[in-house]
């Protein structure tokens, strides 16, 4: 089932009074996987001593521990740092497949004070995946965490 604006403050209400990061993000990923119906919702967080992404809160099947740059669809968006969306997996050079099963990803970067701090990944087990107001929904998502990252 499509996403819709209501997503935005239920999110808002979740984290709401919350100071804890960890608790939010395992706590928005549950919304967003849940109402999104995808096959994986999570955060990996910059790790910045060793200049990787490291898996953050998620719901899905297990996942990638660590990332790198240079390679697979989140190390775009977080060098890039504009979100990525990828139709069709299977034909992304250096797509790393933590689950066989995905066929379409969005990942959005997370910033704060002008740095990419992480990102919010979602994958999806059919092709083309997302719809353009569900990546909007999702870019709003991530507006709500970066006001949150620093309390």
């Amino acid at each position: 089932m499509p996403l819709t604006p209501n997503i935005l403050k239920s999110i808002s209400s979740l984290v709401e009074g919350e100071k804890n990061l960890v608790a939010n993000l395992a706590n928005i990923s549950s919304l967003l996987f849940s109402e999104g119906a995808w096959h994986w919702v999570g955060f990996y967080v910059h790790d910045e001593p060793v200049d990787e992404l490291v898996l953050g809160p998620f719901q899905g099947p297990v996942a990638c521990t660590r990332l790198r740059r240079g390679k697979g669809v989140c190390a775009e968006a977080w060098e890039k740092g504009k979100t990525v969306l990828v139709k069709d997996v299977h034909s992304f050079e250096g797509h790393i497949a933590c689950s066989s099963a995905t066929n379409s990803e969005v990942v959005v970067p997370i910033q704060v004070n002008g740095s990419v701090v992480g990102v919010l990944d979602i994958d999806s087990l059919d092709f083309d995946g997302f719809t353009s107001s569900e990546i909007d929904l999702l870019e709003a998502v991530v507006k709500i965490i970066e006001d949150i990252w620093e309390r």
